[in-house]
C-alpha cells in the first residue's frame, strides 16, 4: 500500500500555491534515474495559476506509461469503457490552450476532443527518457518527439513523482503529479 501523500502536497493539490514556491518545492526534491520512471503511472495537475492547470484532466487525461526509457506514450487519455487509450501530443494544439484556457475547458471544445479523440491517436511511442541537469540537478527528464516539451522529474516517495513541464512556448512552468 503505497504511504500517505506528504502534507504539503495535500495542501498544494487542495488550493494553488505561486509558481515560486512550486518551484522551491521541485529544487528541494531528490533526482531520480530514467530507469525509476518505467511503468503505468496516474496524473493530475497541481495548481500555480498556468492556463494548463486542470486542462488535460476536463479532457479525460489519466497519465502516462514509460515502456523503457526509449518508448514513452505521454499521454494516456481514458478511452472506450474507460481503457487508456496513448494520444499523439504532435496533434493537440497547445498553443491555442495557453492562449485561450477559457475557451480549451468550454463544452463544445470538450465534445469535440472527445469526437475527434479516435483520429488522435498514436501509432506508437512519442517520448523518450534521459537523464538532464535542471535546475542543478541531475534527473530523468521526459523529451516529447515532436512537441517543444521537456518533462523534468523529482521523486516524491517510492509512488509519487513531482512533474515540472518546460514548454518553449510558455515562460511559466506546468506542474502536475504521477502516482503509480
Amino acid at each position: 500500500m503505497p504511504a500517505a501523500a506528504p502534507g504539503w502536497l495535500l495542501a498544494w493539490r487542495a488550493r494553488a500555491i505561486d509558481p515560486a514556491a512550486a518551484l522551491d518545492r521541485f529544487d528541494a526534491l531528490p533526482g531520480l534515474e530514467p530507469e525509476a520512471m518505467l511503468g503505468s503511472w496516474r496524473g493530475c495537475s497541481l495548481p500555480t495559476g498556468h492556463p494548463l492547470d486542470g486542462l488535460l484532466e476536463v479532457l479525460g487525461w489519466q497519465g502516462k506509461e514509460f515502456e523503457a526509457v526509449d518508448r514513452v506514450h505521454p499521454l494516456l487519455f481514458r478511452g472506450p469503457l474507460g481503457v487508456p487509450v496513448a494520444l499523439e501530443p504532435a496533434w493537440l494544439p497547445v498553443g491555442l490552450a495557453l492562449r485561450l484556457p477559457g475557451f480549451s475547458r468550454s463544452r463544445p471544445v470538450r465534445a469535440a476532443f472527445r469526437a475527434l479523440r479516435p483520429l488522435l491517436r498514436a501509432r506508437g511511442p512519442a517520448a523518450k527518457l534521459e537523464t538532464r541537469v535542471f535546475r542543478g540537478r541531475s534527473s530523468a527528464a521526459m523529451v516529447y518527439d515532436r512537441q517543444p516539451i521537456t518533462d523534468h522529474f523529482r521523486r516524491i516517495d517510492a509512488d509519487r513523482v513531482l512533474g515540472l513541464m518546460e514548454l518553449r512556448r510558455s515562460p511559466r512552468p506546468f506542474f502536475f503529479l504521477l502516482r503509480r
